[in-house]
């Protein structure tokens, strides 16, 4: 309990800072840092910002928002409500309080539907928009989900849970109380409470047969699962079961395969031979013995990580082909993974499973080496003081969930505030913050407001192209221009909610199309803003302040004024349209914006000399590092190498000109080539005590 009070007070801490540095209330601040969770775990798509409280008919009704648009989430609409409170201990809600809150989300629901209750509404509201939005949609929304999040520890289990159906859709109720919030937020397991009974809940145990020999394998099995079953499955958990990175790759495509539906529809009795099946992990599950062999009653944490458009086609096959979907059976492979090793084993089964398919190395896994360096940089860079610090920091980057916790927790209370000193918690990145960072300032704003994982999936596309060929870029130059790109993010952020013009809501879409534009704007004068200068000062200037106040602004009306016949400003600003709209405008910048500015031919010069000077200053150390080894080191580490077969024959010459020292001096090429090669061979097992 003591762990669970000290995540307490840290998550209002945080919660509180937040809503001072942004300008935000506190409840705000909340959602905003748990729509990241739900996303991340898969529990809504795009997440929005909707607070509405008031009566109708004579229920008091409430959402603090929705998750996005049913008709891109398989017609699943979310609905959120957030329960926070500044307490000194941890309260607790009961079952009876929580149904009190999700009655407030299930009126509001009925509400939606109620022509006068949605003309009583503010048309330039959030929640209008939601309502509107709800209305329109009905006939395409097949599931409700209520969502309720709070910061109280709740004592019983609600997990898509079934609730009363809402006029007829199917109603499921989740809870994220303090202790799921702190399971994710140090560990990543959001899904540490998926718990599939497939004995009580889903029909009986599903036939298995081991498939792991020997202490040094994984436990493994092989199963044959029933189609009516497995959409059973999905229709509770839906995208949840994915893995994390074939999720997000696969949701901004049409889950329904084609073929996939045809063999359905056509011939299900053949489903098993044509299809590939599905390859599963799980933290652990529980095996009973049956008259016909072992069968699997119960999974934890079960993650598809390789047939996510087969599952999700066989359960809208449900809908249309109910008859057909007895016939079809699905053949799954299960690993069973322990949690200390998912981080590493999880991402490569899912690699090699899809290696036939579009998501494969592309899907930029957390431990994808573009992430490993930006980690790597993010533990070793120095951030300038800047004008209002006294001592150099570091920002953090957390390429996977979980991290900085970790980091944080398993020191000591006086090593502790050590690390706060080091790594500020306002100097914190995320994976997704930097694809949204990017996408930015390559003018997607609509695309950075589709959400945290739609966004994530087209940065990743692109990055992973561009990694092949550019890859050496990605170096300390290219990490201070990233972390000033969030500097720009997080003042803007604070700029639009202490503006006087600003109107309240969808400021995550203004500060992205507002960047987005100033950033274009620039761009056409053969000028970028100086990212250098904004590294050294940890700031932005006051000139850059005022530019984007202006493009801020102009974004908020651009955003809030729509077409006639879209109401819903938050999907209005995900649609190239509204960028494009924004793009035709014209602004009057202030004049001294040029002092924020430097030309893009002279950033390019100034670039090459910095990565050159570094080339030079990396040159010498590695003619230094090779002539302190000696030849007798190179000599040793050659012949080691070529007994292991790991190096090539012009490898072998390279270490032979090493190998020559004192009497023959290698050249400054030779010397580079030959570090690289011995750090090949040290992560092959090269001995330490090789060269003594």
């Amino acid at each position: 309990m003591l762990e669970l009070l000290e995540f307490h007070h840290q998550l209002i801490a945080d919660v509180q800072g937040d809503a001072d540095a942004l300008g935000l209330i506190t409840v705000e601040a909340f959602f905003e840092k748990v729509a990241e969770y739900l996303t991340e775990a898969g529990e809504v798509d795009s997440p929005g910002r909707a607070f509405y409280e008031g009566r109708h008919s004579r229920y008091t009704i409430q959402i603090d928002g929705y998750g996005g648009d049913p008709r891109e989430s398989d017609g699943i609409l979310s609905l959120i409500l957030c329960d926070f409170s500044i307490t000194d201990e941890v309260r607790s809600i009961n079952t009876q309080q929580a149904r009190g809150l999700l009655q407030r989300m299930y009126h509001f629901a009925e509400a939606c539907l109620d022509e006068q209750f949605r003309d009583g509404l503010e048309e330039t509201s959030a929640a209008f928009g939601v309502a509107d939005l709800v209305s329109t949609t009905w006939k395409d929304i097949t599931k409700i989900k209520l969502i309720i999040v709070t910061n109280a520890d709740f004592r019983a289990r609600a997990d898509g849970a079934l609730v009363n159906e809402i006029i007829g859709k199917p109603t499921t109720l989740s809870v994220w109380d303090l202790k799921r919030l702190k399971q994710f937020a140090e560990q990543g397991q959001a899904r540490g409470s998926l718990v599939i009974d497939f004995k009580k809940d889903f029909g009986g145990g599903i036939p298995v047969l081991p498939a792991s020999i020997g202490d040094e394998t994984l436990e493994s099995y092989l199963a044959i699962v029933p189609g009516k079953q497995l959409a059973a499955i999905y229709e509770k958990w839906g995208a949840r079961l994915l893995e994390a990175n074939v999720r997000s790759f696969l949701q901004a495509k049409g889950n329904v395969n084609r073929g996939i539906r045809n063999t359905i529809r056509d011939e299900p009795a053949m489903f098993f031979s044509y299809n590939n099946g599905l390859s599963t992990t799980a933290d652990s599950i529980d095996i009973e013995p049956s008259p016909h062999g072992p069968l699997l009653v119960r999974a934890d944490n079960l993650q598809i990580v390789n047939g996510g458009q087969t599952t999700a086609s066989i359960h809208a096959g449900m809908r249309t082909f109910a008859d057909q979907i007895a016939k079809v059976h699905v053949q799954m492979k299960l690993t069973i993974v322990p949690r200390d090793l998912s981080e590493n084993i999880v991402p490569k089964i899912s690699e090699y499973a899809n290696s036939q398919n579009k998501v494969n190395a592309a899907d930029f896994f957390s431990n994808h080496p573009f992430h490993v360096r930006i980690q790597e940089l993010s533990r070793r860079v120095l951030a300038p003081a800047g004008a209002d610090g006294y001592r150099e920091s570091k920002w953090f980057y957390e390429r996977a969930r979980g991290q900085f916790a970790d980091e944080r927790g398993r020191r000591s209370d006086a090593e502790r505030k050590k690390f706060d000193a080091e790594y500020p918690r306002k100097q914190f990145v995320t994976k997704t913050d930097l694809a949204k960072f990017e996408n930015t300032w390559s003018r997607l704003p609509h695309e950075v407001s589709k959400g945290a994982q739609k966004n994530f999936k087209i940065f990743a596309e692109g990055m992973e192209k561009r990694w092949g060929s550019e890859g050496a870029n990605i170096d300390e130059l290219w990490y201070r221009s990233m972390i000033a790109k969030a500097i720009v993010f997080k003042a803007t952020e604070k700029l639009v909610s202490e503006a006087p013009w600003y109107e309240g809501g969808y400021r995550a879409n203004i500060v992205t199309y507002a960047i987005a534009k100033l950033v274009r704007d620039v761009d056409a004068t053969k000028k970028q803003i100086d990212l250098e200068t904004i590294w050294r000062r940890q700031a932005i200037s006051q000139a850059l302040k005022d530019a984007l106040n202006v493009a801020a602004e102009k974004a908020q009306y651009t955003i809030a004024h729509p077409p006639v016949g879209v109401r819903n400003f938050s999907e209005w600003a995900k649609k190239e349209v509204c960028w494009k709209q924004l793009c035709d405008m014209r602004f009057d910048y202030p004049e001294h914006l040029d002092d924020a500015l430097i030309a893009i031919d002279i950033a390019k010069e100034k670039a090459r000399a910095a990565r050159s000077e570094k080339a030079f200053n990396a040159g010498v150390e590695a003619e230094i590092e090779v002539y302190n080894l000696g030849g007798v080191f190179w000599s040793r580490t050659m012949e080691w190498g070529n007994r292991q077969r790991l190096i090539s024959h012009d490898e072998i010459g390279i270490l032979l000109a090493c190998a020559s020292i004192p009497q023959k001096t290698p050249s400054a090429k030779q010397c580079r080539e030959a570090m690289k090669i011995l750090e090949k061979l040290r992560k092959n097992g090269l001995p330490d005590q090789v060269g003594t």
